[in-house]
């Protein structure tokens, strides 16, 4: 049960109710305030949408990230939009294989980006070794914009835990399709 009420477009102003166009728990729990909503938003669009990055990197990268903090919320939603990125499902099964240390069938970079992935949230921040490899790969703008989506959803599940944001029905079979370790 989250800590704050899920609004409806009906509980806001008229100049606020567009927060809740895509009325996910999350955006709901956040129009209490709405110019935080706003904010987050457009940095969660930048990522999404107008970053060079390959949308696939971006979807496994967060997929890690929701892994290792065993964000049902996070984990859910983006092992959908993971799929409509291209992630497919041997990808997110290697995701707990990578973590434990185990050999997978990713690609080098996506390796790379999942172990960059795993340090930033693990450590506080890539290693030199992890980031020169992937500004060999990648370039210096998408190196930076991995890095931003990275912390931007070390951020992210740090407000849904804390918020206590409910899984929507909706996505609770992406969980049951591929569970979090206990």
């Amino acid at each position: 049960m989250a800590r704050v009420p899920y609004l409806e477009k009906s509980d806001l102003p008229p100049e606020h109710q567009d927060i809740l166009a895509r009325p996910i728990a999350l955006n709901r729990a956040m129009a209490n305030s709405p110019n935080a909503a706003r904010a987050m938003t457009g940095l969660a669009m930048y990522i999404r949408h107008k970053s060079k990055l390959d949308p696939r990197l971006r979807e496994l990268a967060i997929l890690q990230v929701g892994y290792l903090a065993r964000s049902a919320y996070e984990y859910s939603h983006h092992v959908k939009l993971g799929r409509e990125a291209g992630v497919t499902d041997d990808d997110i099964r290697a995701i707990g294989d990578e973590t434990a240390g185990r050999a997978s069938k990713l690609d080098p970079l996506s390796k790379t980006v999942l172990r960059a992935a795993r340090e930033m949230t693990g450590d506080l921040a890539m290693s030199d070794a992890t980031f020169a490899e992937l500004e060999k790969a990648l370039g210096r703008e998408q190196v930076i914009d991995l890095t931003l989506a990275i912390a931007f959803y070390n951020a992210v599940v740090r407000l849904l835990g804390t918020l206590q944001i409910d899984v929507e029905p909706d996505y609770q079979r992406y969980l049951e399709e591929h569970p979090l370790p206990g």
